[in-house]
């Protein structure tokens, strides 16, 4: 089953595919957000590229648990998300994905340049990842 992850955001969207298997992540160009057409038209473009089955996608509660406007705006993402594909719209929580992406490139010597390229990427790598471990799947 291919599972495709996202990294939502306001100015991208990180964007990962796990194998056939449903064993690994691995990180696709990021979407740079230019209106809901254009991000759902290559979306769905993947979608089919890919024969995704499912959408996981990272939910940004705070570290006390609670929910905020980013949530909210996940939340839309999703229920859009749904009613485009039809598929399966997971939210799986991703508190700190994004600063454990900056982490790990940094860690990695990748350049300030290289490195706002690639953190949306690495950050939906994650998201899938960690899902893809759970026993949830």
């Amino acid at each position: 089953m291919r599972i495709l992850g996202l990294d939502y955001g306001e100015k991208r969207i990180g964007v990962a595919i796990c194998d056939e298997l449903g064993m690994t992540a691995q990180g696709l160009p990021t979407i740079i957000r230019k209106s809901k057409k254009h991000d759902l038209d290559i979306l769905g473009n993947l979608i089919k590229s890919y024969n995704v089955e499912k959408i996981v996608i990272g939910y940004p509660v705070r570290l006390d648990g609670s929910e905020g406007i980013q949530c909210e705006k996940v939340n839309r993402f999703s229920v859009l998300l749904d009613k485009t594909f039809s598929l399966t719209v997971i939210k799986w929580p991703e508190t700190l994905s994004t600063k454990e992406a900056e982490e790990i490139l940094i860690n990695s010597g990748v350049r300030w340049q290289k490195r706002k390229k690639m953190v949306d990427k690495l950050a939906a790598c994650l998201i899938l990842q960690n899902y893809l471990d759970s026993a949830d799947k």
